[in-house]
């Protein structure tokens, strides 16, 4: 049987004796929590686990397309799409795209995520060379303004390919590389780093009836599948950030059984990607119905990732997730 071992993260200048670093950052942990599908949560000192899963959960992460992994990042949505569902058409052409990814710069954004197709719950599949027309040209004009880390948010090889010639230099999967089986090898032929993230179904019908055995276990198990499928191809594992993919085939009581324990996905060994902002669990716990109007929550979920060692958030709001970040980092 399977036993995966999530850290108890804690923070603060002292330490006590046989304390561990978590991911090389400035939180640390003594204990973890052992679960297992057939076996109740156990707590344990965390020097009695295996020492190659006390290796994935201390090492420090490598660099990400030169961004350091040991402070957090903000990656600011980009959406270059007329559906997407809280910004859909605000970056519709390639001026505002262009001005609007400077402001996400100016305030603190190193990473800027390009989607050209919608992925919202409902979402409808677009062709290729629409998602093409769409980024290509955002793309480039970010690339002549900015020398931020630019990330192409697609599922298909050929939009891949068309945005790394472009300038962008991560691509961001929603499928966790399940959709097109031309673009993981890409990624590992160029040596591109990656974003694997967890998706129960695709954007037309997640939302429909999503049923896990464990959604903890069962999104930790596709995730480490998908990296040694990535690694099988090449790509070093210090090239993959993984992403459990919040309001993606999940229910409000998967992505809050997700964002409780996200400190066990630092067993993969890799940089944690959370993307929470605006998402409707946010809206119905929060009580605001105005997607535009959930910064407050969104910025309340992120930190409590931070907390867990969450390397990258991913936001719509940037301004507002930075003054919040700097505020936190400054009380730690």
């Amino acid at each position: 049987m399977s036993i995966y071992f999530r850290p108890l993260v804690q923070h603060g200048q002292t330490r006590p004796a046989g304390a561990y670093t978590l991911a090389g950052q400035s939180l640390w942990f003594t204990h973890v929590e052992a679960l297992g599908r057939d076996a109740a949560p156990q707590i344990m000192a965390a020097s009695g686990i295996p020492s190659g899963a006390l290796e994935r959960l201390t090492g420090p992460r490598a660099p990400i397309a030169g961004l350091d992994m040991q402070a957090p990042h903000i990656m600011g949505i980009l959406n270059a799409t007329p559906d997407s569902f809280s910004d859909g058409g605000v970056h519709s052409s390639v001026e505002a795209a262009r001005d609007a990814a400077a402001r996400m710069v100016a305030h603190g954004a190193t990473i800027l995520d390009v989607g050209g197709e919608s992925t919202r719950p409902g979402a409808d599949f677009i062709p290729a060379d629409q998602e093409i027309a769409r980024t290509r040209p955002v793309i480039e004009a970010i690339r002549a303004q900015t020398d931020a880390l630019i990330s192409i948010d697609t599922r298909k090889a050929s939009v891949a390919k068309a945005a790394c010639a472009a300038g962008a230099g991560l691509v961001n999967d929603v499928s966790g590389f399940t959709f097109d089986p031309e673009l993981a090898p890409f990624c590992a032929a160029k040596g591109t780093p990656v974003c694997v993230m967890h998706m129960q179904g695709d954007p037309a019908t997640m939302q429909e009836n999503p049923i896990y055995d464990n959604v903890l276990l069962d999104v930790y198990d596709f995730l480490e599948t998908q990296i040694a499928l990535l690694e099988s191809l090449g790509l070093r594992r210090d090239l993959i950030i993984v992403d459990p993919g919040i309001g993606f085939g999940k229910t409000e009581d998967h992505n809050l059984t997700l964002l409780r324990n996200l400190s066990l996905f630092h067993g993969l060994g890799c940089p944690i990607l959370l993307g929470v902002s605006r998402k409707g669990f946010i809206g119905t716990i929060g009580r605001e119905p105005d997607k535009t109007a959930r910064a407050p929550g969104s910025i309340a979920v992120a930190l409590a990732g931070l907390s867990q060692g969450v390397q990258i958030i991913r936001v719509h709001d940037v301004a507002e997730t930075a003054q919040a970040l700097r505020l936190w980092a400054a009380v730690r």
